[in-house]
């Protein structure tokens, strides 16, 4: 299935990236042409269109896909990042699994032993697994997308590695997310959920590889659901009356693009009521877990320059804006 949907992914999008199938990456066709220091991302499939989707001009510079729900391989990763290099380093956005970790430090050794300067930006915005009881810490999870969009920007005006490490350091800090579903996404092979809920129920705070979450509650109504999650998404990230922020709205698979909209009213009305200013929202399935049946929040405080790059053109096959 894997191999099958990225050699479709590279016909239909042709002319925006490049298929090095062997190697088992994707490059941008046409990169930015002021950047210094590419910028590598990748994680399992399944959660389409993050990261292929963000490959090109203003995002990412190459991509490695795993299996299913799986790290791609160190040598996926080593390849992609030698393959990008510009001379000023590359830039590795790993979100916070132990598989990629793993895959994406040991690609950076190899990298320093062929003298390509290499650094790390590690997301990791999931509330849900902000907990003691977590061996790994926060997952990462929808703050790829915003982190990817406006690390990127700033990357195109030629700043070096450890300007954008700093950047990118400072950004993940300003992000956090949650999730909810209440059903599980199907494993393709087999048909079969992942998890079983009961009709009404939901998990709070599930993660996008079918992670169970802390608890499983009753379903409440809409509005009581997004207050809540606002609530839990405000008092991590402290914003003062005001304050900016960027929101991502986002489908995990199974959800309709009428039922996000409808999230996001919610969610800007609540974004209202605490003043907070609401400069931007993405609305969409942006980092999905196959047909999950749920949605999550992304919250980033922004500001006026990162709203700025925020806004800057990027060409990539499923940037939106």
């Amino acid at each position: 299935m894997v191999p099958d949907a990225l050699a479709g992914f590279a016909r239909v999008h042709a002319d925006l990236v490049v298929h090095d199938e062997a190697a088992g990456f994707f490059r941008a066709r046409h990169p930015a042409p002021g950047r210094r220091v590419a910028i590598v991302s990748g994680g399992g499939s399944g959660h389409e269109p993050l990261h292929l989707g963000f490959l090109g001009a203003g995002m990412l510079d190459a991509v490695c896909p795993g299996q299913l729900m799986a790290s791609p391989h160190n040598r996926q990763v080593f390849d992609a990042s030698r393959a990008v290099s510009r001379g000023a380093g590359v830039l590795h956005l790993v979100k916070n699994y132990t598989g990629d970790r793993i895959n994406f430090g040991i690609a950076a050794e190899r990298l320093a032993h062929e003298g390509i300067d290499c650094a790390r930006v590690l997301i990791d915005d999931d509330l849900a697994s902000d907990s003691p009881e977590s061996a790994t810490g926060r997952r990462g999870t929808g703050a790829a997308v915003l982190v990817e969009k406006v690390l990127g920007a700033a990357a195109d005006t030629g700043l070096g590695l450890r300007e954008l490490v700093d950047i990118g350091t400072e950004l993940v800090s300003r992000c956090r997310s949650l999730a909810v579903a209440s059903a599980a996404h199907r494993t393709p092979a087999t048909g079969r959920s992942a998890f079983d809920l009961a009709e009404g129920d939901l998990e709070w705070g599930v993660g996008i590889h079918g992670e169970r979450a802390r608890r499983t509650e009753t379903r409440p109504a809409l509005d009581e659901l997004v207050t809540r999650m606002t609530e839990e998404l405000l008092a991590a990230l402290d914003p003062a009356a005001g304050d900016s922020v960027i929101a991502l709205v986002n489908g995990l698979g199974g959800v309709t693009r009428l039922e996000l909209y409808g999230v996001a009213r919610q969610l800007a009305a609540r974004l209202d009521r605490w003043g907070l200013v609401l400069e931007r929202v993405l609305v969409g399935d942006f980092v999905t877990a196959l047909d999950m049946r749920g949605f999550s929040l992304t919250l980033m405080r922004a500001d006026p320059e990162t709203v700025k790059w925020f806004d800057a053109p990027a060409h990539t096959p499923s940037w939106p804006r």
